[in-house]
């Protein structure tokens, strides 16, 4: 089997412009059929995922990004059970985008998975959108998250840079929604967080703009690129190389991301 392509720890002097970000082109969108390929390579490659560094045990809460459910984080969840971690999904079914309820319902599954591992600090993976309400939560509840890792999340810049830009209009309507994707909601929403942020993007990302899954500096944040289709992120083998390491790391002990 070819080796995988290391990633890249993006450096803050190359952050790129995120306000300015377009939606991915025709080509781009045509690529993300390779995700079918990326979900039979991490099949394929169990045994090897075997060999990776060992969690703690200490609770995973993944989310599935928009338009998508438990289904679509099975392969990730199975294999940090097979590394160590106690997983949990997110309990809410489908995400259709942003829901008033979100504001007590994730919370409520923050807490309750803490009481489940004996207090222990969650580290929260979110897929796309997913990873938007990670990052909001870990922003609401730092002394109870301990990582947060994000994949092709476009929390920052042009909110409008994504081919799912419409259908989540669509679907979210009302003051709420309205209010999630005002000037304000979106300044907050890309500032870093206080806790352990690492942010995961693919250039070749087929659904939203990467530049806007790109973090501004802070001291325990960073932006690592992988080669993946933005469908496959959650099954894709160097991506989940990507998440092994970083969960791996000894709590208050981060580091940045090098292979």
């Amino acid at each position: 089997m070819a080796s995988i392509p290391e990633p890249v720890a993006e450096q803050p002097a190359r952050l790129p412009d995120a306000a300015n970000a377009a939606a991915p082109g025709h080509l781009l969108r045509a690529l993300e059929w390779r995700t079918g390929v990326e979900y039979l390579g991490a099949r394929l490659a169990m045994r090897r995922i075997a060999t990776w560094p060992r969690g703690d045990g200490h609770p995973v809460l993944v989310m599935p990004g928009f338009l998508a459910g438990p289904l679509s984080t099975d392969l990730l969840r199975n294999v940090l059970r097979h590394l160590d971690y106690r997983v949990y999904d997110w309990g809410l079914g489908y995400n259709m985008g942003y829901r008033p309820r979100m504001k007590e319902t994730l919370p409520a599954r923050l807490r309750h998975i803490r009481e489940r591992t004996g207090g222990r600090r969650v580290s929260i993976i979110g897929w796309s959108a997913g990873g938007i309400y990670a990052r909001e939560l870990a922003r609401a509840f730092p002394d109870d998250v301990r990582l947060v890792i994000t994949l092709g999340s476009p929390f920052r810049g042009n909110h409008q840079a994504s081919t799912a830009w419409k259908v989540w209009r669509l679907l979210n309507r009302g003051s709420d929604a309205t209010e999630a994707v005002a000037e304000a909601a979106l300044v907050r929403r890309a500032q870093p967080l206080s806790v352990p942020t690492t942010c995961i993007y693919s250039k070749s990302d087929g659904i939203v703009a990467w530049q806007c899954c790109t973090s501004l500096p802070a001291p325990e944040t960073e932006n690592v690129e992988v080669r993946s289709s933005h469908l496959g992120y959650g099954h894709n083998l160097e991506t989940l190389s990507v998440i092994a390491d970083r969960l791996a790391q000894p709590e208050n002990g981060w580091r940045p991301f090098h292979r």
